[in-house]
């Protein structure tokens, strides 16, 4: 995806299947995926494509989340993602910047492989308030504070919204999780918000009532998607989901009163 002077290229690693009806709801509404069949697969499952993004601006080279790492369930399959970077011209060594937009397990799967860092020239971002609950919090889960402990040493945790890099800032949306980051890319004055698991499909962003089990706070979360949906629909923004199918770009439009969301 071109924005301005800056290319943001999709990261692949895999891909997970959730049950569609059990992850994402309208309270209001008792089948409300039956007028969005089209977006499921035979059996009523969510495919979500796993990865990230990746920006180089200036001498930097950014990932934007890092993927599932080596899983591979009856849920989630993984493994791919150095090797899909290795296509874009970049290796481990190479990467300059990893940043989270949260800290779940299907975003920080290369982060670290058992206790080394798989970046280790980079240094690491997320929202401190997401470091206090999955690593600091006495409540953490162990696998969490496994993974992601290996970063501590280069680990620089942002607290208020700030540009990380040029062209890269941040967005605090708590709601998903406490720490949850909306990546703002810009240049030339054109714009690309990277909005990691804020919406896993593109329904949220056309119905706001639409509640994830996933969302630590589904109320900041709801209220949190109704004012992107505002600020996105009918504009030249274009949006991408951590777990959009193929990591590809859309925008919100307007068609006949109802709000849609179409690929780029």
């Amino acid at each position: 995806m071109k924005i301005g002077a800056l290319t943001i290229e999709p990261v692949y690693d895999g891909y997970g299947r959730e049950p569609a009806r059990e992850v994402l709801v309208r309270p209001d509404v008792p089948d409300a995926w039956a007028c969005h069949e089209h977006l499921l697969d035979e059996r009523g499952d969510l495919d979500l494509t796993l990865g990230g993004f990746l920006l180089r601006t200036g001498d930097r080279v950014v990932l934007i989340d890092a993927g599932v790492g080596t899983i591979d369930n009856d849920k989630y399959h993984g493994g791919q993602f150095l090797e899909s970077l290795h296509e874009h011209g970049v290796a481990p060594n190479d990467v300059t910047d990893v940043v989270f937009t949260h800290l779940h397990f299907d975003h920080v799967g290369w982060a670290a492989k058992k206790g080394q860092v798989v970046f280790p020239n980079a240094t690491y971002r997320v929202h401190g308030a997401d470091w206090a609950h999955f690593v600091d919090s006495p409540d953490a889960e162990p696998g969490a504070v496994r993974k992601l402990s290996p970063l501590a040493e280069r680990l620089e945790p942002f607290e208020a919204d700030t540009t990380l890099a040029p062209g890269l800032d941040t967005r605090h949306v708590p709601g998903h999780t406490p720490g949850s980051t909306i990546f703002v890319v810009s240049s030339e004055g054109e714009r690309a918000l990277l909005l990691g698991d804020v919406a896993h499909s593109t329904v949220e962003l056309t119905d706001p009532t639409w509640e994830a089990i996933f969302d630590v706070d589904r109320t900041a979360a709801r209220k949190v998607r109704a004012g992107l949906i505002e600020e996105l629909a009918d504009s030249s923004d274009a949006v991408a989901g951590a777990h959009f199918p193929g990591l590809r770009f859309g925008r919100v439009v307007t068609v006949s009163g109802e709000r849609r969301f179409e690929l780029i």
